[in-house]
């Protein structure tokens, strides 16, 4: 049986260039307002990050105490403190085609020429591959440095172009944050965590990254909810104050 939600309706975040500047911790000012928020509806978090990175940005205490908390898609489903699920990418696709599509991957990162590498090129999830041109072992100003790059020279996208022809009929390509972009099964996108949100009147999606190919597209069209395309953590509370906390 369906249990009755606490609020008629359910606000989902992005977290990364929503909530916090991507990949840093949320300030003092949005945990006070998510944590007001929530007197007046039901909230959840929704990243591609896995739990350990949502609990580092967003706060142990926080994460436990917002009604959902779903990462790497929602393919690791978390109601409070409860897991309801818990999804694994290789189960799905097999090793060998994960395999295959690893060795081309790294071949493509080894040709691609950018000012500099770091370390750790595709990080295995349970539920996706985020795979970053510079390594996701670059500092926060190394960070800052490629998404500019990248702005100018499209990394990511020519990446995810070289791979489509062969991989397109498994995997979706979606570019988040600043220096990745998340693979992962057709139809593991964000929209996947819908299916845990049941008996709501209303659910709101805030996003900054809701363009066509952007890690917020899908959930944001989605027909099952009302979709909110924010420029940064303080546009999220901005628009989120005018909507739900009018005096």
């Amino acid at each position: 049986m369906t249990q009755v939600p606490k609020h008629p309706v359910l606000v989902l975040f992005d977290i990364d260039g929503t909530l916090t500047p991507s990949r840093n911790v949320a300030s003092q000012e949005m945990i006070q307002f998510i944590t007001q928020l929530q007197t007046v509806v039901d909230v959840g978090f929704v990243g591609g990050s896995d739990r350990a990175k949502q609990i580092e940005q967003m706060g142990e205490e926080l994460v436990h105490a917002v009604t959902y908390s779903f990462s790497e898609n929602g393919l690791v489903a978390f109601k409070g403190k409860t897991e309801i699920e818990c999804t694994t990418i290789t189960s799905h696709v097999g090793e060998a085609r994960l395999k295959e599509f690893i060795n081309d991957t790294l071949l493509l990162l080894a040709r691609c020429d950018i000012p500099i590498k770091r370390g750790t090129f595709i990080e295995f999830r349970n539920g996706m591959l985020n795979v970053s041109p510079i390594g996701r072992n670059c500092t926060q100003a190394e960070r800052n440095d490629f998404f500019a790059y990248d702005n100018q020279h499209h990394v990511r996208q020519t990446l995810i172009d070289a791979l489509k022809p062969k991989y397109g009929d498994i995997f979706t390509f979606s570019i988040g944050g600043q220096i990745s972009f998340d693979v992962f099964p057709i139809g593991w996108n964000k929209s996947y965590c819908l299916k845990f949100c049941q008996g709501y009147d209303k659910i709101h999606f805030f996003g900054d990254k809701t363009m066509e190919g952007g890690n917020d597209y899908e959930i944001f069209i989605d027909p099952r909810v009302e979709g909110h395309s924010v420029i940064d953590p303080a546009d999220t509370i901005k628009q989120c104050s005018e909507l739900f906390l009018r005096q």
